[in-house]
């Protein structure tokens, strides 16, 4: 991981162009520098994430872990543009993110971004490729290109089976890879997903992480918000949160879910 460079929110506006450019050159996804996010709660401030440095570089599979309260949900807003930090620097995929205002998040997040949560958050009347084309109709794409990626997106999930399905007429685990086709439908830089497999069974989860490891070797970037172990561990590096603060960074190791 590179060393954290000082002063870094005193740099010139020329000179944090610089960096994003330099660190879309090399690969860099992710990059935040002294990160904080802060919150008044009468005359207390709590440090919800305390001095954060982390890099993430293209095609990588994190998983950000912690406990609950360690502040990685915190953390994963941040990376995902849900929120602004009260300091510190964020670049995504060379842009300058934690400089943005709402609608430059907006739009950042819908390019830029491809989200998974532990709820499927359908459309309940629906069928999948409606769900699916979400982000594109946000994004001004025409109908008929829409349902061209939706359908597109449905086949890299499996799915290609049930695209006339509704919400109700497909099982958790579908319903997930609907979810995790509208993701991936606008292309992002990466894939974020927060807590996953919490709403799924054993078996199913392990299914969805199976998905997400093809959809890695295939060339996605994935972070993987979780507070299990055994969920984290399909990544390829985790980063343990505690206190607001990276405790720790590591690789997994070859074989460890074996």
């Amino acid at each position: 991981m590179a060393t954290l460079d000082t002063a870094v929110e005193e740099l010139s506006a020329r000179e944090r162009q610089e960096r994003g450019e330099t660190l879309k050159r090399e690969g860099i996804v992710i990059r935040t520098y002294d990160l904080w996010k802060t919150y008044i709660m009468g005359d207390q401030e709590i440090h919800a994430v305390s001095g954060v440095d982390i890099e993430i570089r293209r095609g990588e599979y994190v998983a950000i872990m912690g406990p609950s309260g360690s502040g990685k949900s915190t953390l994963m807003n941040l990376i995902g543009c849900l929120d602004t930090p009260t300091k510190g620097l964020y670049y995504l995929n060379g842009k300058l993110a934690s400089d943005m205002e709402d609608d430059e998040l907006a739009r950042i997040r819908n390019k830029e971004i491809g989200f998974v949560f532990q709820t499927f958050n359908s459309l309940a009347r629906a069928t999948a490729p409606p769900n699916v084309e979400l982000p594109l109709i946000y994004a001004g794409v025409s109908s008929q290109e829409r349902l061209t990626r939706a359908r597109e997106a449905l086949r890299a999930v499996d799915l290609e089976q049930r695209m006339l399905h509704k919400p109700n007429e497909l099982s958790g685990g579908q319903r997930q890879r609907v979810a995790i086709a509208r993701a991936l439908v606008n292309k992002p830089s990466i894939l974020l997903a927060d807590e996953p497999t919490g709403a799924l069974d054993s078996a199913t989860g392990n299914e969805i992480m199976a998905l997400f490891e093809r959809l890695y070797q295939e060339g996605n970037t994935i972070v993987l918000v979780t507070h299990e172990a055994d969920i984290a561990m399909h990544a390829h590096r985790i980063i343990h949160i505690r206190d607001g603060k990276v405790e720790r960074d590591e690789p997994v190791a070859a074989g460890a879910l074996s």
